[in-house]
């Protein structure tokens, strides 16, 4: 007579630990990779903050002596307000320009590929080239977009090389490339209900007021998306001034990862510029959290919720 062999299962506590182990192990090596690239970093980088410490020399403990000396320095001060300044310009401004792009090509039946490509590639052109494609558009003398002003009878501008058009120049330049902004815009207006616009449009609602009304509300989640990441990127900029005016004229351009950059690099304070990184995360945080706060009167989503 054979006797029946019953398999034996794990019980459910066991499987939930067999599965958390699984779970460790695979997620060991991203575990791994953050605490060697970005948390211990950021680590190191808050310990040296509280040092004077300068390249070829031992690290000396100030506490918050960096801080202290930052609070009273004209020029942190200056790249503040030149990065604001930068940030008022070209994120609103690529904002107003993708969306209109991205409106148009919504529109388009044919050739939407085509032109959706064609709005991209600027965002494929490295910073490097890009910057020297726009240092000859700038030119004062045999730059393109002066010698239009010339045809146009329009009196020639100096652009980057003048203090008051420097950085209207370079926020020109950070909206040309507008194609991340524009191909997000695209999929949001995608996904906007028909009928809204054939509601709204039998009830004689005019173009103007359908973009007003249904768009704007439908994509204001989008909106935010872009806004957000708009402006972290614009408080991180720093190709141009290096590239093009390495914060001139008369400190016009001087953003802030700029300076930060002279301090750590050129000047070799690493304990300073450690310093000035961290005042440069906590600036990020809290722009991130006000347009969030602010964002509960303007964002509409589909749940209703705010």
């Amino acid at each position: 007579m054979s006797t029946a062999t019953v398999s034996r299962r794990p019980s459910g506590s066991g499987l939930q630990r067999s599965q958390g182990r699984w779970g460790w192990f695979f997620a060991l090596p991203a575990l791994v990779g953050f605490l060697l690239f970005t948390g211990g970093p950021m680590i190191a980088s808050a310990v040296i903050g509280m040092t004077n410490w300068t390249i070829g020399q031992a690290p000396k403990f100030i506490g918050f002596g960096n801080y202290e000396a930052i609070a009273q320095d004209a020029l942190f001060w200056k790249s503040l307000s030149v990065t604001g300044y930068y940030a008022i310009l070209a994120v609103p401004g690529g904002l107003v320009v993708a969306f209109l792009t991205a409106s148009l090509l919504n529109q388009a039946r044919r050739g939407r590929g085509l032109f959706r490509t064609a709005f991209y590639l600027p965002v494929l052109v490295p910073p490097v080239a890009s910057a020297v494609l726009w240092l000859w558009l700038f030119n004062p003398d045999a730059g393109l977009l002066n010698q239009l002003f010339k045809a146009l009878g329009l009196p020639p501008l100096l652009w980057v090389y003048g203090e008051s058009t420097a950085m209207p120049s370079v926020a020109l330049m950070s909206i040309w490339g507008f194609g991340n902004m524009t191909l997000v815009f695209l999929a949001g207006l995608q996904g906007v209900s028909k009928e809204l616009y054939e509601a709204a449009e039998c009830d004689g609602a005019s173009a103007l007021r359908r973009m007003w009304h249904i768009t704007i509300p439908s994509i204001s989640p989008v909106i935010l998306f872009n806004m957000i990441t708009g402006m972290i990127a614009a408080v991180q900029v720093f190709d141009a001034a290096y590239v093009m005016t390495q914060g001139g004229p008369n400190n016009a351009t001087l953003v802030y990862v700029f300076y930060l950059y002279s301090k750590a690099f050129a000047e070799s304070q690493l304990g300073y510029a450690s310093a000035l990184a961290w005042i440069l995360f906590l600036v990020i945080l809290i722009v991130t959290v006000i347009l969030f706060r602010t964002s509960r009167q303007w964002v509409f989503y589909e749940g209703g919720k705010r």
